[in-house]
């Protein structure tokens, strides 16, 4: 989508050079091209609800020293095929529901925490959107990573002062205590950056924990997927007869984890048990012909799974619309 808008935008600049002067002047070339993007945001209904894919922007990623179960030449053979090489640039999606009693934030983005010009663009897009973050009455976390909870606090107080958290028990349990990085050897940073952002929220008594299975909010329900964290979440939205689900990162590489879903990065706590979750997740959600929701698949990152045998899998994003009516 962004693409599509970028082409369409350097398309109306050239039209307008060549209405307007005889000539590119050299001295009119920017000495360094670059990519200049707008906040992001697209909106579709989901029966009585309104979801919309909030952009929080992208980092780089090289995957040579993030993919685990891969070669490097195997990694470059599935990345050539879909016209990528390593690094590739991972999205922060972010997603918004809203019905009539509720606007609720699924994951936060990485706010301030990856660096200047890395994420943290969630509240502009918010903004574009119309929606301000003391609008926010709820916040779903898929898992205590950075990229999804950073978003959470600015300047070390809640983004969100009128949100209430909600976040699988085991996770809090897990990255609440730092004792658990020298236990389990798992990167201490993840403990600190924990306590900067969703332990602010649960000091002041705004986080609700759940289990299996339960009913958080009207029409909203949990289940746990244990491997990439312990306590990672999925959230299934239903209204009417339409449903879609939030799956976190069970995905972090299409154009490598969906042909070969064995493969595994160096975020997850359990690897193998993440790679099981990525494999019975896409088996069930392909079958189910359900509507998925990615935070680092390529932005919206929403649409659907597709079995193409012998456990491979594919991406097909949700068809785009850009006109008025239904």
């Amino acid at each position: 989508m962004t693409t599509m808008r970028s082409l369409l935008f350097a398309s109306a600049v050239a039209l307008s050079v060549a209405v307007s002067a005889p000539a590119f002047a050299a001295s009119d070339v920017p000495a360094v091209a670059s990519y200049q993007q707008v906040t992001d945001s697209y909106s579709f209904p989901l029966g009585d609800l309104r979801i919309t894919a909030l952009s929080d922007g992208t980092v780089p990623q090289d995957l040579y020293k993030l993919l685990i179960g891969t070669s490097h030449s195997h990694t470059d053979q599935m990345l050539d095929k879909e016209f990528l090489e390593s690094p590739v640039e991972a999205s922060i999606n972010a997603f918004l529901v809203q019905s009539s009693n509720h606007t609720i934030l699924v994951d936060t983005g990485s706010g301030d925490l990856f660096g200047p010009g890395n994420g943290g663009k969630l509240l502009d897009s918010l903004a574009s959107i119309g929606v301000k973050a003391d609008e926010v009455t709820d916040i779903l976390i898929t898992h205590i990573h950075t990229d999804h909870t950073g978003g959470l606090v600015r300047n070390g107080q809640p983004a969100f002062p009128n949100a209430t958290v909600f976040v699988g028990a085991p996770d809090l349990k897990f990255f609440l205590d730092p004792s658990n990085a020298r236990k389990t050897g798992y990167a201490e940073q993840y403990f600190d950056e924990a306590a900067k952002t969703i332990g602010v929220y649960e000091k002041l008594g705004k986080v609700k924990t759940f289990g299996e299975g339960e009913t958080i909010l009207p029409g909203i329900t949990t289940s746990l997927h244990p491997g990439h964290t312990p306590g990672s979440a999925f959230f299934t939205v239903t209204s009417k007869d339409q449903s879609m689900t939030f799956i976190g990162d069970v995905i972090h590489v299409a154009a490598v984890q969906f042909p070969d879903p064995d493969v595994t990065i160096v975020y997850d706590v359990k690897p193998e048990d993440a790679a099981s979750v990525r494999k019975e997740t896409f088996s069930d959600l392909a079958k189910r012909r359900e509507l998925v929701a990615a935070p680092h698949l390529p932005f919206p990152g929403v649409g659907y799974i597709r079995a193409e045998g012998a456990g491979s899998f594919s991406w097909h994003p949700l068809e785009y619309r850009n006109r008025a009516g239904q």
